[in-house]
């Protein structure tokens, strides 16, 4: 309950324009002192859980040692847990390409999911909890891909699950 209580308040602070991405360059150590903040490491943490439910643990499990192996001794960038991961997967899903999405854009995006019979459409678009007219930027162009689960009527989510990548502004 704590840690969710954490990603409520970080996501309040990441829905308004003035928010910051998880990583970005920094010229100077004010700057770097300015990134770590609740909102780096709790949306950070959350993007890592949502990493490992969409990979499956064992995957995203095998990738962490990866990457520990890979790195012991040295020093990494993010690039380089993402790159671990890769190898993981075989080429079957870039999660460099789908995480890089969420550390380098600030926000979140709102899915608005329409269902009419048996389709079901996605769309979405940068969620703002209110505009700041002196800090307001244009986000129009900003494109998560969106990891999605589901369960239907054949199956429930403790026996298997579905899952699909939104990673175009609307789909189906």
């Amino acid at each position: 309950e704590d840690f969710l209580n954490l990603i409520f308040k970080a996501m309040m602070k990441d829905s308004l324009n003035s928010s910051h991405p998880v990583s970005s360059a920094v010229q100077s150590s004010e700057q770097i002192e300015e990134m770590f903040d609740v909102l780096s490491y709790i949306k950070g943490a959350s993007l890592l859980l949502m990493l490992k439910h969409y990979l499956t643990k064992d995957v995203f499990q095998a990738g962490i040692e990866v990457y520990l192996h890979n790195h012991k001794y040295g020093s990494a960038q993010s690039d380089d847990l993402w790159d671990s991961m890769n190898q993981i997967t075989n080429g079957t899903l870039d999660v460099k390409k789908l995480m890089k999405t969420w550390i380098l854009h600030k926000g979140f995006p709102l899915v608005t999911v329409v269902r009419k019979g048996k389709i079901v459409s996605l769309q979405q678009e940068k969620f703002l909890y209110c505009m700041e007219p002196e800090n307001w930027t244009s986000d129009a162009s900003y494109l998560w891909h969106i990891p999605l689960t589901y369960i239907t009527s054949s199956c429930n989510f403790t026996h298997c699950i579905n899952a699909y990548l939104l990673d175009r502004k609307s789909g189906m």
